[in-house]
């Protein structure tokens, strides 16, 4: 949606990762491992970064790499969309606990990543903006003006 506002082109690396791997993420974490993922996630977010100059979106864990979140930090207009263990759980149902990195107990893990990360989103997100219940429309409002407040 907010590629569509601002008339632009949208990517997403984690789509990009599954195009070039011919499987999805969860099945590259299980065969290679978490470490295998992160080295394609790294490239993926630095070829899209080099080539693609619209809208954006990242797998949560992009921020891990310090190479990367200086790529991300040079650009000007990050932004950490942010969301609460409960609006995650009601938005992705039992998607959330297929997740490779939420085995166990996904909400505890949901919330451990997300204060593990926080301080890494601090270091590139020009603006921050909380996505629990609000609508696609209503994000994609708070973004934009986000985005304006920066400039």
């Amino acid at each position: 949606m907010l590629a569509e506002r601002l008339d632009v082109s949208y990517r997403d690396t984690d789509a990009d990762i599954v195009a070039a791997q011919g499987r999805e993420i969860a099945d590259i974490f299980i065969d290679q491992g978490e470490e295998h993922f992160r080295v394609l996630e790294k490239a993926a977010v630095a070829t899209a970064l080099a080539e693609h100059d619209g809208v954006l979106s990242l797998g949560g864990g992009a921020v891990l790499d310090a190479g990367t979140r200086s790529l991300l930090a040079a650009h000007t207009a990050v932004v950490h969309l942010t969301t609460g263990v409960e609006e995650a759980a009601a938005r992705t149902g039992p998607a959330l606990i297929a997740r490779p990195l939420l085995m166990g107990d996904p909400r505890e893990r949901w919330q451990e990543l997300a204060e593990a990360r926080a301080p890494l989103y601090a270091e590139v997100a020009r603006a921050v903006v909380a996505t629990d219940g609000r609508t696609p429309d209503e994000v994609t409002d708070a973004v934009l003006a986000a985005l304006e407040s920066q400039r």
